[in-house]
This record gives C-alpha cells, sequence and structure tokens, in this order.
C-alpha cells in the first residue's frame, strides 16, 4: 500500500457504488439535455423529449445528498 491510501479514509462499498452511480447518471443526464438542444432548431420539441431530463436530475439530487450526508457522517465518526 501506497502512503497516500493510509491518509485518505477507507469508504465503504455502498459510498463507492453511489459515487459511480451518480456519475453514470450525470453522463445520462448531459446527454439527455445535449439531445433537447439539438433538436430545437430543427423543429419544436415533443413534451416527453422536454421532461426526459428530470427524472435522471432527481436522482442526481438523491444520490448527491446521500453524498453530502455520509461525508459528514464519516467526518463525525473520526
Amino acid at each position: 500500500m501506497s502512503y497516500a491510501q493510509f491518509l485518505q479514509p477507507q469508504q465503504s462499498k455502498v459510498s463507492v457504488w453511489n459515487r459511480k452511480l451518480h456519475r453514470w447518471i450525470g453522463i445520462v443526464f448531459l446527454m439527455t439535455v445535449a439531445l433537447n438542444f439539438a433538436w430545437r432548431p430543427f423543429a419544436p420539441a415533443p413534451m416527453w423529449l422536454t421532461y426526459l431530463p428530470l427524472p435522471f436530475l432527481f436522482a442526481m439530487m438523491i444520490s448527491g445528498l446521500i453524498m453530502l450526508v455520509s461525508h459528514y457522517r464519516q467526518k463525525g465518526r473520526a
């Protein structure tokens, strides 16, 4: 093990999976927003396309809040 690994607090598997999930949801969210803006010059966007990014935005909000709370919970334990 390197010295830097000893300095960083160990993360639980749930925290690691939450970070990965948050990252992938962010990528999908970005793609849906880009699709939304790319569609607009050619034709009026249908309603489903307009609201397509919202579920991913809410999922990112929930996973981000979980990361925030877990960070401060780990900080309080130390």
